[in-house]
């Protein structure tokens, strides 16, 4: 006889240790590869949140007051213990999104790559200097940390878009809260351990599980002075307007509808590694997967038959098999949600060339049978005026639009509400640049599917996929996580004596 696994509890981290929590809520954790309840996590009351902000605000004196250049040693130790630990990082991802482990492996390294660029925060840090602006008067600047900032993150990056927000926060000498999403919230509680033993001291990065009672909580606290998001462009709007209203400083990430411009004269064979790649990888659960091919000209007749052959042969497997190119959905809500999609494409008359939904999970492996599996799904035809065009599915869908020249086909993309990223395949050095220069989208790709800008330079969108003035990470989330103070000095020696009532010159 065989007893039933019990589901893992899965708590906050407050204070430098795990926490369960006040609330009596909480919420099934799933593979998605089994349908498994593989865990339950607790999801935060405001008291509960209370506790995390009220830690990181008695942290905060200390830890902004800490050189530097200390600040910078206790982020390379971290850097260290997540290399030793990336692959445990990146199984955690696989358990509970369900991306393929390699996928999750590639995560996991784009989030180390933010943490060696906060490892530079003392260069990072430095203000500028003028001597003499005036007659015996010196003028600088310097950046110093907000307080206690919060960050809200996806499902879909459960470790590396949190990367993004608190090793350049906490480097600035802020405090952090973060609150992950709770279908895969394991991640952020492995995190924080590591954090604890690379010397961070308690109470400046904390974890509170929750759903919107805590997303509220934390963007109405008086004590929260910043507010960072990624996730869909509704909620996005909602913080953005909530957090902006209660005094915040807020950086909230939407939605986008990515597009790939492929011209007549691009090589066709790597066009479609392209396309299956960024539009089929992680199930098309990414913010940057490319979800519209705009084919100009004959570049369709050549490349479609081409595609429809590379999607029926995805490798949709458990993610745990190396050989997999494909994972699960991320919960059945997501598969019946993006389904749906699927059915109102048919009825919108899109041409449905590959059906992903009769996928059985069988074929992915043992066990699978009940997982949230989908296969490639692939429609020509589509129209700017039909819903799958114009909405985000966040699912492995791939809308083919056909456009007669460079010119409809950039209009077509700038016409989009969304403007996240865009890429363009050619072998015409003048199409490229004028592409790059009149594209509306905050993110291009010249023969790059997903134009992720490295550590250093800085992630954001445009129109209604960027909500605030300041990207994600780079110089950017630095300027972001300080405020600038100016400075000007003189010395009694050079003040000259009596009243001076006009305004102030350079003389």
């Amino acid at each position: 006889m065989t007893t039933a696994t019990q589901p893992t509890p899965i708590g906050h981290y407050i204070q430098g240790q795990r926490a369960a929590g006040t609330s009596s809520r909480s919420q099934d954790v799933t593979n998605p590869a089994t349908g498994a309840v593989t865990g339950r996590v607790a999801l935060a009351n405001r008291a509960d949140v209370d506790a995390a902000v009220a830690a990181a605000q008695a942290a905060f004196p200390a830890w902004a007051d800490t050189p530097p250049i200390r600040r910078a040693r206790v982020l390379f130790r971290f850097l260290e213990l997540v290399n030793q630990h990336k692959d445990a990082l990146a199984h955690a991802i696989t358990a509970e999104h369900g991306k393929v482990f390699t996928d999750a492996q590639g995560e996991v390294a784009r989030g180390i790559d933010i943490i060696e660029f906060a490892c530079g925060i003392p260069q990072l840090l430095k203000g500028d200097f003028t001597d003499q602006v005036s007659t015996g008067i010196d003028n600088w600047t310097l950046r110093q940390p907000l307080g206690v900032v919060a960050g809200i993150t996806p499902f879909n990056f459960p470790v590396m878009v949190p990367m993004w927000m608190f090793p350049v926060a906490i480097a600035a000498g802020n405090t952090f809260v973060l609150k992950p999403s709770p279908t895969d919230p394991t991640a952020s509680l492995l995190m924080a351990d590591l954090f604890k033993q690379a010397g961070l001291p308690d109470g400046v990065f904390n974890v509170v599980q929750g759903d919107k009672e805590a997303v509220d909580a934390l963007i109405e606290h008086p004590d929260v002075k910043a507010v960072s998001f990624v996730g869909s462009t509704p909620i996005a709007n909602y913080i953005y307007e909530t957090g902006a209203r209660h005094g915040k400083r807020v950086q909230a990430l939407g939605g986008a509808k990515n597009h790939m411009v492929v011209m007549p004269d691009a090589d066709i064979d790597q066009a479609v590694d392209a396309l299956i790649g960024a539009g089929y990888g992680s199930a098309g659960e990414r913010c940057m997967a490319i979800s519209v091919a705009v084919l100009v000209g004959d570049a369709a007749d050549k490349l479609v038959p081409k595609l429809i052959e590379r999607t029926r042969a995805l490798k949709v497997l458990n993610g745990t098999n190396l050989a997999a190119e494909m994972g699960p959905i991320v919960t059945r809500a997501a598969h019946e949600r993006i389904s749906g999609y699927i059915d109102l494409g048919v009825k919108e008359g899109a041409q449905l060339l590959v059906d992903g939904r009769g996928f059985d999970g069988k074929q992915a492996g043992e066990g699978c049978e009940g997982g949230f599996w989908l296969g490639g799904t692939l429609f020509d035809h589509v129209t700017p005026a039909m819903r799958i065009y114009k909405e985000e599915i966040f699912g492995p869908v791939l809308a083919v639009v056909r456009a007669k020249d460079f010119a409809e086909a950039v209009q077509l993309v700038n016409d989009h509400e969304f403007g996240n990223g865009v890429a363009c395949f050619t072998r015409d050095g003048n199409v490229a640049r004028e592409f790059g220069r009149r594209i509306q989208a905050g993110m291009v790709g010249i023969n790059v599917p997903i134009p992720v800008p490295m550590a250093w330079h800085g992630f954001g969108g445009w129109k209604r996929s960027l909500f605030g003035d300041m990207h994600a990470y780079g110089e950017e989330g630095v300027r972001f996580y300080t405020k600038q103070k100016s400075i000007m000095q003189r010395w009694p020696e050079s003040t000259p004596k009596g009243a001076e009532f006009v305004m102030p010159t350079a003389k």
